[in-house]
């Protein structure tokens, strides 16, 4: 009978096998469900307020998540796809890095829409006010930062192992 040596690399990626087995693919689980939990919150009187104002899209919305955020119900489904993938992702080391990452980019670039479009003008369709703004430039470098720093990187994670 032969144990398993922690040090080879054929038992490296066992834990990208289970669902969230990985820092990444918990990373990316969290987001799902902190993306979940604010599109939802977002369809909720109370926790939105002026939710009678809640429009579509568009800069018009005046529904703000906890008296801060300006949502619309676009913005509430597109936090909900975005929870969802979140939750689908974390199956994979990959796909949670590849989540991560390019979500932050995502989220980088509706940051710059959002400094020069924030507020009432008119290509606002999202809606985006400065609180958005900010906390999308936080998600970004969080998302970007986890998915880089907590993928491991070498043989047997990447790519197979050499075969000796």
């Amino acid at each position: 009978m032969t144990t398993a040596d922690p040090s080879d690399r054929r038992f490296a990626d066992r834990d990208d096998r289970r669902y969230a087995g990985t820092a990444v693919q918990k990373a990316a689980l969290v987001f799902g469900i902190v993306f979940l939990v604010v599109g939802l919150a977002g369809f909720i009187p109370g926790i939105t307020s002026n939710y009678d104002q809640l429009s579509f899209a568009g800069h018009g919305s005046g529904a703000l998540l906890l008296g801060l955020f300006q949502v619309s119900v676009l913005h509430n489904l597109v936090h909900l796809l975005y929870g969802v993938a979140g939750l689908a992702f974390a199956r994979s080391r990959i796909g949670s890095r590849n989540y991560l990452v390019i979500g932050g980019i995502v989220y980088a670039v509706i940051w710059l829409y959002g400094l020069f479009f924030a507020g009432d003008h008119p290509a606002n369709f999202v809606p985006l006010n400065n609180a958005d703004n900010w906390l999308h430039l936080i998600l970004a470098v969080a998302m970007i930062a986890l998915g880089v720093f907590l993928s491991p990187r070498g043989a047997g994670v990447d790519r197979p192992a050499a075969r000796a």
